[in-house]
């Protein structure tokens, strides 16, 4: 008979598997709809005041802009009212894969639709009017780079992405080491709404590897407990959380914060492929800027037409670059394939490190940072059950949902 049971850890249950920064990318995507939609409209109607057809056409043009922000505004949005909705059989994490998925689509068709336009140029050149032009293009590429700035990510360390939880009988919490301009903290959060906690009651007291403790008390900032005291260097350490229902351990290792394009797969596993396709449509924009200033200047000095729509032609395969690599990416994650390999081979070693045997694993990403495990397991320890490889695969961060099923060593053989 196996022993089948379904449980985070046995130490309580749910299915919200959104990003750490979840809510913080949700603002800034809004935000930057608010900057181009205000933008687009100074242009059309400055351009129908003026006369400038020129003026509407990127005004038009920043509309489309806005409309692929709000792709990934309203991912954010859905997936964050409906993180509890059961019918979301393993949550709404990876809804913002599918936005990505969609915005790559987007930029795709915009890196074809600008290498016709270019082609047509070469084919058949236009008149150019670079008193106009010029200033246009100018004024788009800092409105893209300070989209770039709201979308930024502005952590000099990742420790937003090694939010871990705590299940309590009041509720789900999310505690973090949070820094963002400022000293690092420890932050605990609500993972789940109607979770409440009096700072009065809660303490963080970090112990070194050396045996040296600091206790940190905390504060209510509206939303979220936060410790006065900053934490000092550093940052790998075990933290004990002290709650109303006891104490919990978490530990927490320092790693500098990789680059956009980096390699590392628990990184690629933890990043944020919603924020990422919002950025990347910024940086196509402010790619084409560039190089249509630069295109322009070039045709204006040396009379060379033939350098706009070359600067297009640049642009548009840049683009595509991009856009492929975001398909690709998020793709893979839509059709479930393993995003941290190392997670997996983690997870067989913890197993058959104490003598047991991995029948069957399936690793795969269930949102930004968490990933889902099921294991069958064969054992010949009769006194081993489901909850004995709960607790070995605990200490395993980003494995948020584990499923195990115990089978007796006879039975399989």
């Amino acid at each position: 008979m196996s022993d089948f049971k379904d449980s985070a850890f046995g130490a309580g249950h749910d299915h919200i598997f959104l990003g750490a920064a979840h809510e913080q990318n949700e603002r800034r995507t809004w935000a930057v709809i608010a900057l181009c939609s205000a933008m687009m409209l100074i242009e059309i109607i400055g351009g129908n005041m003026f006369g400038s057809l020129a003026l509407v056409a990127d005004g038009l043009h920043m509309s489309t802009h806005a409309g692929a922000m709000l792709i990934a505004a309203i991912a954010y949005t859905y997936a964050r009212k409906h993180a509890a909705d059961p019918r979301f059989v393993f949550g709404t994490g990876k809804l913002g894969d599918l936005a990505g998925f969609t915005s790559a689509i987007v930029l795709a068709m915009i890196a074809v639709l600008i290498g016709y336009e270019a082609v047509l140029r070469f084919l058949s050149p236009v008149s150019i009017q670079f008193g106009e032009a010029i200033p246009i293009a100018v004024v788009g590429l800092f409105v893209n780079l300070a989209s770039a700035w709201l979308l930024g990510d502005h952590h000099g360390h990742g420790y937003e992405d090694e939010a871990q939880k705590i299940f309590t009988p009041s509720g789900v919490f999310a505690v973090s080491i949070f820094e963002d301009g400022v000293p690092p903290v420890f932050r605990i959060t609500p993972a789940t709404d109607g979770s409440r906690l009096d700072a009065s009651t809660v303490s963080v007291t970090t112990v070194r590897p050396d045996g040296t403790q600091q206790v940190f008390t905390l504060v209510d900032r509206g939303g979220y407990l936060e410790s006065k005291e900053d934490i000092p260097e550093p940052h790998a350490l075990k933290a004990i959380v002290r709650m109303p229902d006891g104490e919990h351990e978490l530990e927490f290792e320092e790693h500098e914060h990789e680059h956009e394009h980096g390699h590392d797969a628990h990184n690629a596993a933890a990043r944020d492929h919603n924020i990422r396709s919002a950025r990347i449509h910024v940086m196509a924009d402010a790619a084409v800027s560039v190089l249509a200033i630069i295109g322009l200047v070039l045709a204006r000095t040396f009379g060379w037409l033939w350098m706009d729509p070359l600067a297009g032609v640049v642009g548009a395969l840049v683009i595509a670059k991009w856009s492929y690599g975001l398909m690709r990416d998020t793709g893979a994650i839509l059709l479930d394939m393993n995003a941290d390999r190392r997670m997996a081979e983690n997870v067989r070693h913890a197993i058959e490190d104490r003598g047991d045997k991995v029948l069957d694993l399936h690793v795969w990403r269930v949102g930004p940072g968490h990933m889902s495990a099921v294991v069958s397991v064969a054992t010949s320890e009769s006194q081993r059950d489901s909850r004995f490889y709960h607790a070995v695969l605990q200490r395993f961060k980003g494995l948020s949902h584990v499923t195990v099923e115990v089978q007796p060593a006879q039975a399989v053989a």
